[in-house]
């Protein structure tokens, strides 16, 4: 009797270890499947515009998974995530990282897109969506960075989709710059930095053509050539801003330049200065 006793308990307990051992031995999920999970998650939260979440869940699945099958769409959607996010700077770097990996890859063209996009948005402060600035008074570098970026599109890929966006951003660019041009021109011309004021004047008739600022580049060269008494080079100029822009403020009906009403801008309407050349009447048009 005890025996069966015995042999009845030491049953139960090798029952209960089996038990317990079997459930401690859960089915690990595949590698595929939780990368699948993270990614999933990440493109839920890029539709709900919940971008930090996003950032945060595509970062994760790139440092457990950096060679996944979803890496490489993972670094795309995170440079969206950053720029959706405001996060202009995380965007260019995570732009750079992709095409510095990925140079070959088949939506690069998409990366330099959102790269131009981040810097053409960079220094645009809270403000600004609400208030009209002058942003020609400011450091144009993300400007600049912006347009080489779109530039580069535009170049190697032509017939991108984002193309036609890219060059329509590309003339406000180049008109934004030429009026920054134009009015660091305008401040040697205070200064009484004559050569300082042509170079400048100079600089948006040679890089900036048919910009709205392409006349008053050429007024600012009329003016300081005047005053250096540099009279020959001041009417080579005089003759093209006459030629090119009759009714340019300060030229008179004979042609003739007039320094006093030399105002940089005078007639050009408040849409077309806001919109920087795109829409509203200019000078000399």
């Amino acid at each position: 009797m005890i025996a069966n006793n015995i042999k009845s308990i030491f049953t139960l307990i090798l029952a209960a270890f089996i038990l317990t051992a079997c459930a401690s031995k859960e089915p690990l999920e595949p590698v595929e499947s939780t990368e699948q999970a993270y990614y999933s998650g990440a493109k839920k939260s890029l539709k709900a515009n919940n971008y930090t979440e996003a950032v945060e869940l595509l970062e994760e699945l790139e440092s457990r998974y950096p060679f996944g099958r979803f890496a490489e769409q993972a670094q795309l959607d995170l440079i969206f995530a950053h720029y959706k996010s405001f996060d202009f700077e995380a965007a260019r770097a995570a732009a750079d990282r992709f095409i510095r990996l990925h140079p070959q890859h088949n939506q690069i063209d998409y990366a330099y897109y959102l790269r131009g996009l981040a810097s053409f948005s960079q220094d645009q402060s809270f403000i600004d969506r609400f208030l009209p600035t002058d942003r020609t008074k400011r450091d144009p570098g993300s400007a600049r960075e912006s347009l080489a970026d779109f530039g580069t599109l535009v170049a190697r890929f032509p017939d991108s989709a984002y193309a036609d966006d890219a060059r329509v951003r590309m003339i406000y660019l180049r008109n934004l710059l030429a009026a920054y041009e134009i009015h660091v021109a305008r401040y040697y011309m205070k200064r009484q930095s004559y050569v300082a004021a042509v170079n400048r004047g100079r600089y948006v008739v040679e890089n900036f053509p048919q910009t709205p600022s392409t006349a008053d580049g050429l007024a600012v060269m009329v003016e300081a050539y005047r005053l250096l008494g540099i009279n020959d080079l001041a009417e080579q100029s005089l003759s093209v801003l006459s030629t090119n822009y009759p009714d340019y403020p300060a030229l008179s009906q004979a042609g003739e330049y007039n320094i006093k009403r030399s105002k940089v801008g005078a007639k050009r309407s408040l849409l077309n200065r806001a919109t920087f050349g795109l829409l509203g009447k200019s000078a000399g048009k």
